[in-house]
C-alpha cells in the first residue's frame, strides 16, 4: 500500500529470522494476505482499538473465558483474542487434514492393539515398558472393546510451522482435547466486527462442528438402540474448560451433566430428570479416566458415576473418547509415531515428527542433560503447557535445577529442539500496534464409525509475551480465526 505510513501496520517490524506468515522471504507480502492487507489497512489505530474492545466485551458477555488454576491475581479469565486472522491456502490445509486422519486412524489401531493382541510390542516396535509405566495406562480396559472398535472419537493435533516452511506435529492429544468452542466463538466475534473483511474471503464454516459430532456420536452407540441419548458430563463450573463443556452441549442440543446427575441400574446409565430416569447411550466425557467410577478407580472421586465402568465394558453404554487413551498422546510414544504409522497404515507419515529425545534411554539422557540450553523439556504427561523448560530461557541455575529432575525420573521426560514456530502480525494492547508472536494450530478430528470429520479451521494459539514459544492459554497465550480457504 502506498500509504501504509498511515495505517495501522506502519510500526510493525518484520524479524527476517522468523518465518512471517504473512510476508516472504523479500518481505512482500503473500498473495492470500494482500486482500486482508488492504482491507485491515483502511482503519485507524483509533478504529481497531474500538473494534478489539468491542471484541472483548462480545467475549466478556457471551461467559467465554477460561481458569488458569494456581492463579492467585484472577481464577477466571477472559480468552485473549486477536482480530487479525489467520489464513490457511488449500493446498496447504490438505496436508494438514490427510495427515490429522492419518494419525488419528493410526493411534486409535494402536490403542486397540495394546489394549488386545499386542502384537506391536511383542514384535519389538515399541517396547512393552515404556506402556506400561505410562501413567495413563490402564490394565482394566484390556480385552474391553469399545463400540465401533473407536478409541480416540476427538483427537487434538497440535501442529507448527517451521523456518523451512513445513509442518511439524509437537504432540497428540487424544485424553481430552479442548479449545474447539473457541475456534467457533472466535468466528463469530470477528464477523461481527469486521463483516465486510471476511465477506471477500471464501472461507469453510466452522459453525458445522457440533452437528458432525453429535452424528459421529451417535454412530457409535450401542448395539440394540435406534435412537441414542448423549450427554456431556463435566466436573463442574470450576473446572478451566467448563465454558466449553456447557457451549458443546448446547450446540448439540443434549444435556450437560455431572456425575451426581447419573446413575446405573443393572449395568445401565439413567440420567435423572423431572420426568423421571431417562436412560443415557453416549456420554461425552470431559472427566479424567480416574475420576469417571469410585467404584473402579479413586473411591474419593466425587465427579463419577458409580458403576459407570461395569456398565462401558458390558456395552451399554459408550464413553467418548475412551477410557486408557492417554497412553497414547504419552509424549514418549510420540517418538515412536513414524513406527506406528508405517506398522498399522502401511503409510510415511504426511506430517513429520519433531526429533524428539527419549530421556528412558540412557544416550539420549546423556544428550539431554549435556545439551539443556538448547532444547525444550517436556514432562510426558502433563498437558497446558505446564512443566515444559525452555533451555534458551533458563538461568544457570535453573538448567541445573531442570537436569536434577530429569535425572531422577528420566522416563518422565521428553526432550525437542528449540523449533522456531511461525509468527504472525498480533495486535499488542500495551504498544497499540501490531506486532510478531509465535503461533501454532490445533486441529480437530472426529472419528466414528466409518467416518472422520476435520474441523476446517482449527485453534490458531498465539505466544502473546514477545518471544515467547509456548502458546497454551494457561501459560498466557490467546488465540485467532483460521481462515481455510475454499478451493
Amino acid at each position: 500500500m502506498t500509504n501504509l505510513e498511515n495505517q495501522i501496520f506502519s510500526s510493525y517490524q518484520r524479524n527476517p529470522e522468523l518465518y512471517d506468515e504473512i510476508y516472504d522471504q523479500k518481505g512482500d507480502i503473500k498473495e492470500v494476505y494482500q486482500k486482508l492487507f488492504e482491507l485491515y489497512g483502511e482503519h485507524s489505530i483509533e478504529d481497531y482499538v474500538n473494534l478489539n474492545a468491542k471484541a472483548k466485551s462480545s467475549f466478556f458477555n457471551q461467559g467465554i473465558t477460561f481458569q488458569v488454576y494456581g492463579d492467585n491475581d484472577s481464577k477466571e479469565k477472559i480468552f485473549p483474542f486477536d482480530l487479525f486472522p489467520r489464513i490457511i491456502a488449500p493446498e496447504e490445509w490438505d496436508i494438514i487434514e490427510r495427515g490429522a486422519i492419518q494419525r488419528s486412524k493410526a493411534l486409535n489401531l494402536f490403542l486397540w492393539d495394546v489394549y488386545h493382541e499386542k502384537k506391536i510390542i511383542r514384535q519389538g516396535v515399541v517396547p512393552m515398558d515404556l506402556i506400561g509405566s505410562s501413567v495413563n495406562y490402564l490394565d482394566k480396559m484390556n480385552g474391553v472393546d469399545p463400540t465401533g472398535g473407536i478409541y480416540n472419537h476427538i483427537s487434538g493435533t497440535d501442529v507448527i510451522k517451521h523456518n523451512d516452511g513445513k509442518y511439524y506435529v509437537l504432540e497428540d492429544n487424544i485424553r481430552c482435547p479442548s479449545g474447539v468452542s473457541y475456534v467457533i466463538c472466535n468466528r463469530t466475534a470477528l464477523k461481527r466486527a469486521l463483516f465486510g473483511v471476511f465477506n471477500h474471503y471464501q472461507t469453510h464454516t466452522v459453525t458445522n462442528y457440533a452437528e458432525n459430532l453429535l452424528e459421529l456420536l451417535e454412530s457409535v452407540k450401542p448395539k440394540g438402540v435406534d435412537v441414542p441419548t448423549c450427554v456431556v458430563i463435566t466436573p463442574g463450573m470450576y473446572n478451566s474448560a467448563f465454558y466449553e463443556h456447557s457451549y458443546l452441549a448446547k450446540t448439540m442440543g443434549v444435556e450437560l451433566v455431572e456425575g451426581r446427575d447419573l446413575f446405573v441400574e443393572n449395568d445401565f446409565v439413567y440420567m435423572k430428570t423431572i420426568r423421571g430416569p431417562e436412560k443415557v447411550d453416549v456420554i461425552y466425557r470431559r472427566i479424567d479416566d480416574l475420576f469417571i467410577d469410585p467404584l473402579e478407580f479413586r473411591p474419593d472421586s466425587t465427579l463419577g458415576v458409580p458403576g459407570l465402568f461395569a456398565a462401558y465394558k458390558k456395552g451399554n453404554v459408550t464413553l467418548a473418547n475412551a477410557p486408557g487413551t492417554g497412553v497414547a498422546d504419552d509424549k514418549a510414544v510420540y517418538t515412536y509415531m513414524p513406527e506406528i504409522i508405517k506398522y498399522y497404515l502401511d503409510e510415511e507419515p504426511i506430517l513429520n515428527n519433531v526429533y524428539t529425545y527419549h530421556c528412558s534411554r540412557p544416550d539420549e539422557l546423556k544428550y539431554v542433560l549435556e545439551h539443556i540450553p538448547e532444547l525444550v523439556i517436556k514432562p510426558v504427561d502433563e498437558a497446558g503447557g505446564y512443566g515444559i523448560s525452555i533451555g534458551n530461557r533458563l538461568t544457570k541455575q535453573e538448567v541445573e535445577r531442570v537436569k536434577i529432575e530429569v535425572e531422577a525420573n528420566p522416563r518422565k521426560y521428553v526432550a525437542q529442539p528449540i523449533m522456531s514456530l511461525s509468527v504472525h502480525p498480533t495486535y499488542i494492547d500495551e504498544s497499540e500496534s501490531f506486532e510478531q508472536r509465535h503461533v501454532d494450530l490445533r486441529t480437530f478430528t472426529v472419528m466414528g464409525k466409518d467416518k472422520e470429520f476435520v474441523l476446517k479451521g482449527g485453534l490458531t494459539r498465539v505466544a502473546l509475551q514477545k518471544g515467547n514459544l509456548i502458546v497454551n492459554s494457561s501459560q498466557g497465550g490467546g488465540s485467532k480465526d483460521t481462515w481455510v480457504l475454499k478451493k
